[in-house]
């Protein structure tokens, strides 16, 4: 019996968006389901904010009230165990993501089958324990968690300062960019010789659709919570 080609979904993600958890989760779980070759794509979201002009929710007043309530319904929705920090301000604008998305990066130049773990981990020391994810201590805790070798955390983090890690990061957002993304998360799905984009965490059944799939609700069949 013929095998079935894979599916190619890139994920253009930075941990400092709750949204991106969101779709991660969602797509990790389908990956299965709908034979996906899943392509993580760790980016800086403050540099796609900037190259397109938009302005993040949280200098919205509304949009930042909304914010709350609705991560509130969407973590029971996608059965994620998402909590908004303290003081989200702080979070995203004054302490951001850039060490921490260099990290991933770093770890996914050295070890890709951690990629996905580590990068759940930080989610969850950011968006679910309201832990400080700007200090070396946390980057050691996150991928101790995500089962990474003293040998690799140790090369992990005297990578992360190093140019091909910087290049790395910043071409992924460079090619977000050049697909026009605006914010996180941003989905590319493959389709035959086109390169479909979606924008966010809740147009999954648009991307069913696109690749010909069905959508089951946040937590599919074939799924491990």
């Amino acid at each position: 019996m013929a095998q079935l080609t894979k599916k190619t979904v890139e994920l253009f993600y930075d941990v400092v968006s709750p949204y991106s958890w969101l779709a991660f989760e969602v797509l990790c779980r389908y990956r299965s389901n709908w034979n996906l070759d899943l392509q993580l794509k760790p980016f800086f979201l403050s540099g796609v904010m900037e190259a397109s002009g938009n302005r993040p929710p949280g200098l919205v007043p509304n949009k930042f009230k909304y914010m709350y309530k609705d991560l509130s319904r969407l973590a029971e929705y996608y059965k994620v165990p998402l909590q908004p920090p303290k003081n989200v301000a702080e979070v995203m604008f004054e302490k951001g993501s850039l060490k921490a998305q260099r990290f991933i990066t770093a770890v996914d130049m050295m070890n890709i089958d951690k990629t996905e773990e580590i990068s759940r981990q930080l989610w969850m020391k950011i968006w679910s324990k309201d832990e400080d994810i700007t200090l070396p201590e946390s980057f050691v805790d996150a991928s101790n968690e995500a089962g990474l070798e003293d040998a690799e955390i140790t090369e992990a983090l005297s990578m992360m300062s190093t140019l091909p890690v910087k290049n790395r990061l910043r071409a992924y957002t460079d090619r977000a960019v050049k697909l026009e993304a605006f914010g996180a998360p941003y989905i590319v799905a493959h389709v035959e010789d086109k390169e479909e984009v979606i924008f966010g965490a809740d147009r999954f059944p648009i991307l069913a659709a696109l690749i010909d799939e069905h959508w089951m609700g946040p937590v599919p069949a074939k799924s491990k919570l």
